[in-house]
């Protein structure tokens, strides 16, 4: 594997045209390939494997961050179309307060919620990914969401808290 990693290199820095991106590309080729090594069929071309790997996460990674760049943006009409319904506060604003506000939950909170609300991971998947039980992953999603809703209440005016 380690000897094809000039011709990932390549591959990726053609897909991504960004020195950067295509390190990043490389990285998560190399890591998805290392976690699904079972699959890898043995008398078969471990380069085409290789670049088949990464062609799909170039995609997913497009797909991903077109469908972020469509609701960051619908988010933004959203902010125009209703102009002071927010108490005029610019969206980036309200991102940034949100980000704030995520790095006020516990880690494991934090990392739940991000796991399974903003890339769309099941509970399963998320369960896995941090090596604890099902029902343990479906409690912090829920604890992180009411900790944040409360964070949010918090920030809010009087006058614009939810009775």
């Amino acid at each position: 594997m380690a000897a094809l990693l000039p011709d990932l290199r390549g591959f990726a820095r053609f897909l991504t045209r960004d020195p950067a991106a295509a390190d990043d590309l490389v990285q998560d080729t190399i890591v998805r390939a290392l976690a699904a090594q079972a699959q890898f069929m043995p008398g078969t071309s471990l380069k085409a494997w290789l670049f088949t790997i990464e062609r799909n996460a170039f995609h997913e990674h497009c797909r991903r961050h077109a469908r972020e760049k469509e609701i960051v943006g619908d988010m933004e009409n959203a902010a125009r179309e209703n102009g002071g319904e927010n108490g005029g506060a610019p969206m980036t604003d309200q991102m940034l307060d949100l980000h704030d506000m995520l790095w006020q939950l516990p880690d494991e909170y934090r990392v739940a919620l991000i796991l399974v609300g903003a890339q769309e991971l099941s509970y399963e998947e998320a369960a896995q990914i941090c090596d604890a039980p099902l029902g343990t992953m479906k409690a912090r999603v829920s604890r992180a969401r009411s900790k944040l809703a409360a964070l949010a209440g918090a920030a809010l005016p009087d006058d614009e808290k939810i009775q």
